[in-house]
């Protein structure tokens, strides 16, 4: 029996409710066990466009736990990019040769806290210079893979985001069985 497959969603207020949902949706029906974390606590989240959301767990409770990926939203992303703690799981994510998926302003967050400079990317138009000022290879592909990063450009991205998570942490039949069976053109 293989260990179930782990992802940690981080919230904050703010964060785009279509990337968090969608992403957390995606990888549910794949049967990848998701954990909402958010930042400050357990406190609803208010998401950028009002949609409320409670996290499934604080982050400080669950950030010692192992995860094959843990994601990134999109949205104003400021708290992530100012919270060391957000910085240190991040680094230690890729160093342990594990996953960290960022939708997109969330690759700004990356370039706050210095994380695979000089990989490539995306991200949302408007964090595109960010970007380049800190060093990245930028690419305007919807979803990019460098190593065992995965970034992508925004809301309307999402579920081909999400599909790409699925395919590289189970297999490329899995995303597209749920492409499919979530009619996604």
């Amino acid at each position: 029996q293989m260990a179930s497959l782990r992802a940690l969603i981080l919230l904050v207020d703010g964060v785009e409710e279509i990337e968090v949902i969608g992403t957390t949706d995606f990888l549910r029906r794949a049967g990848i066990e998701v954990t909402m974390a958010g930042l400050f606590g357990l406190d609803p989240i208010t998401c950028s466009e009002k949609a409320r959301l409670l996290p499934d767990a604080a982050l400080d409770d669950v950030v010692k736990e192992t995860y094959n990926v843990i994601v990134v939203p999109g949205g104003k992303v400021q708290a992530f990019s100012s919270s060391p703690k957000v910085g240190e799981i991040l680094r230690a994510q890729l160093s342990s040769g594990r996953h960290v998926a960022a939708i997109c302003a969330a690759p700004a967050v990356l370039a706050s806290h210095g994380i695979q400079k000089g990989g490539t990317v995306t991200s949302h138009p408007l964090a595109r210079h960010k970007m380049e000022e800190a060093g990245y290879n930028y690419s305007e592909d919807n979803v990019v893979v460098d190593g065992k990063l995965i970034t992508s450009r925004g809301p309307g991205t999402t579920f081909e985001f999400a599909l790409k998570v699925v395919e590289i942490l189970l297999n490329s039949e899995e995303a597209k069985r749920l492409r499919e069976f979530m009619v996604v053109l």
